[in-house]
């Protein structure tokens, strides 16, 4: 049988069997948990059952954990002065522990707020660890030991999002990546409602459609900016409340904002005291056994995706995030690192790359049935894959050969920028290459594009704002004060973004800051640079400030998603090459009925510049870089009309570094 991926792509012929195989597996799999839970969406409501849940039936607390290989385990807490002996779990033939506390009898010491852990023995170790499936965990400000919170508020969190319906499946998703403790301006760690109050109305007024939010699941070290999880169904107490969170996105919600959120399913913390590491006592419950449990690169261990727990574990946490906190899809970290058992540290220059000896089938399954359990609980949510590798049919569904996500991350342009910026002078960049970076995708797979995002602002590296103004940044940014630096640096930083929006893919993402040129890098607080929060925060004054020029890369970054909603851009087919003028550094296309111009040369400014446009008619600038209003010198008329002339071709200012849009008037 040959699948829809292999008949549109003639390289996938030799690879056909395995990509059909590929979606046996599926069926295999997914047949595997619905014949025993009903559905792929009951088989995810292990969080219902591990765990400390009231069983109303029984009118008691049950606590149940999965821990196959232990020896005992005893539930401790407050409740019981952390006696170590007085209430043991009682195992059955499925490896899995549970104990009944009645409510009359605990009902004044199993209150909200209790701290509690279970001790585990197993291994040849005892030691006091932190339920698996616990819904809130928090820390010791002066142990800094972290603990399980049992929580259930009198009162339930009461929503206000039922009519909300996401706008990204008309504009396409425009995503403003966040991280909620360091959105404020003040050296310290920000909280969910303040960036509730604060920063929502910023990303609103930008015009996003979307934010995705980062370090939202419990993570021991700060710095690892949320991707070393600890527990997975927790949202990180450093923030606030499971309330607080919730309000963040009944607010998104109500400003008409999806909320999708960074999900780390890829790997796990290695600590034992926190996460889920040798939780029964060996070396693969949770995870791989050996070394293939361990990633060298990350620090961190590697999910057995093939185990029934495991599998019920992660696909329980996707349903728990969705359903208790409303969020309207995932972006899955890691994805690559997934996919084969080199975790992606290779060279992908043939297809052999993705398929055979090198893959791993069980993450596959795992993805697929992720993505089919996200569309059974919310239709309409969206899955984004973290994947450098370019694997076939990612994006596909499974029934057409593919693994099933939406979209996938553009990983390859803010690198090809970054190289462009490090290693050539402007005089010799090539535009065709450019071209080739940001159009070159596998067909009929949806891409999120972006410029740059949280990685290419940690310290160690450098933003694009960085990367082209540098120190010139801290002393030249006065709107009265000329300098060549930072006009090439203001130019280049609206040329490279709306390039990658209108050209790049089917979404596009920012991360937060980008859009007005933050000029420092994130460096969380550590030992090395005496825990200080200076970096790990967001200048937000910089922009509001009239006399200095990030104003012009904030109203640009508007103007921008303004004409990518209006023209409907980002849903629309991909760009078609107009003229391409390697000379002159010129290149133009159509995408959406609009005519994209851009001259990425460092000097020239053309007058008469001819090209054959799409269609006769007369044409209007609707978008123009070099306008004052964004940082520009205000060379071109914006009120002028242009006309084709008898041979379809139309003549305009082709001024450096600049980047025009034109639409065609109708008749």
């Amino acid at each position: 049988m040959k699948l829809k991926i292999v008949q549109e792509d003639p390289w996938l012929e030799a690879y056909k069997e395995e990509i059909y195989q590929r979606w046996v597996r599926f069926q295999l799999s997914r047949d595997e948990l619905v014949n025993v839970a009903g559905s792929l969406s009951d088989f995810a409501n292990g969080h219902h059952y591990f765990g400390i849940n009231f069983d109303t039936k029984r009118h008691g607390w049950v606590y149940r954990e999965w821990a196959p290989e232990a020896d005992a385990l005893y539930l401790i807490g407050d409740f019981n002065a952390w006696d170590r002996s007085a209430h043991p779990l009682v195992k059955d033939q499925w490896g899995i522990w549970e104990i009944f506390l009645p409510f009359e009898a605990y009902k004044e010491r199993l209150v909200h707020k209790s701290l509690v852990k279970v001790h585990v023995k197993g291994g040849n170790t005892s030691l006091d660890r932190i339920p698996a499936y616990i819904r809130r965990v928090v820390q010791d400000e002066e142990s800094k030991d972290f603990s399980g919170q049992l929580w259930f508020p009198d009162t339930p969190f009461s929503w206000t999002d039922h009519d909300f319906s996401p706008t990204y499946p008309i504009d396409g998703p425009l995503i403003y990546e966040c991280h909620v403790g360091m959105g404020q301006e003040e050296e310290g760690v920000g909280s969910y409602t303040d960036f509730a109050d604060n920063i929502l109305p910023r990303v609103k007024k930008l015009g996003y459609n979307a934010i995705q939010l980062m370090a939202v699941m419990e993570h021991p070290y700060y710095g690892s900016f949320g991707y070393h999880v600890s527990n997975f169904f927790c949202p990180s107490s450093r923030f606030g409340t499971p309330e607080d969170l919730k309000y963040l996105v009944d607010s998104a919600h109500a400003l008409g904002l999806a909320v999708i959120m960074d999900v780390v399913h890829s790997h796990a913390v290695q600590n034992v005291s926190e996460g889920l590491n040798a939780f029964d006592g060996s070396d693969h419950q949770y995870f791989h056994a050996g070394p293939r449990g361990y990633h060298e690169v990350w620090d961190s261990k590697l999910f057995d995706y093939g185990k029934w727990e495991v599998k019920r574990f992660l696909l329980s946490n996707l349903k728990y995030w969705l359903e208790e906190f409303h969020f309207d899809g995932f972006r899955f970290d890691g994805v690559t690192s997934m996919l084969y058992f080199h975790h992606g540290l290779i060279t992908f220059d043939h297809f052999e790359k993705y398929f055979h000896k090198d893959v791993d089938w069980d993450a596959i399954s795992y993805m697929q049935l992720a993505n089919a359990l996200i569309k059974e609980v919310k239709p309409g949510a969206l899955s984004i894959a973290e994947e450098v590798s370019g694997m076939p049919g990612l994006c596909r569904k499974p029934e057409e050969g593919g693994i099933g996500f939406d979209y996938r991350m553009a990983m390859g342009i803010p690198d090809f920028y970054i190289k462009m910026l490090k290693e050539k002078p402007d005089e010799s960049w090539d535009i065709l290459e450019f071209w080739k970076e940001l159009s070159d995708r596998r067909y009929r797979e949806k891409t999120i594009a972006y410029a740059e995002s949280h990685d290419q602002a940690l310290v160690g590296d450098k933003s694009i704002a960085f990367w082209l103004m540098d120190k010139e940044m801290y002393f030249h940014m006065q709107v009265d004060d000329p300098n060549i630096i930072i006009d090439r640096g203001i130019a280049l930083h609206k040329l490279f973004r709306l390039f990658t929006s209108s050209l790049g893919g089917e979404g596009y993402l920012n991360f937060m800051g980008n859009e007005f040129g933050h000029p420092e890098w994130i460096d969380f607080p550590r030992e090395g640079n005496n825990w200080s929060y200076q970096y790990a925060r967001r200048q937000w004054s910089l922009a509001e400030d009239p006399k200095l020029k990030y104003k012009y890369l904030l109203r640009w970054d508007q103007a921008m998603i303004h004409l990518l909603k209006k023209y409907g851009i980002l849903p629309a087919a991909f760009a078609e090459q107009l003229h391409a003028d390697p000379k002159n550094k010129v290149l133009i296309y159509q995408r959406a009925g609009l005519v994209f111009a851009f001259s990425f040369h460092p000097e020239a400014s053309i007058p008469d510049y001819q090209f054959r446009a799409p269609a006769m008619g007369q044409y209007t600038l609707v978008l123009n870089s070099d306008d004052p209003e964004y940082g520009g010198f205000g060379r071109i008329q914006g009120t002028k009309s242009y006309f084709t002339d008898q041979n379809q071709r139309l003549s305009i200012y082709m001024t450096n570094r600049t980047a025009l849009v034109f639409a065609r008037v109708d008749e």
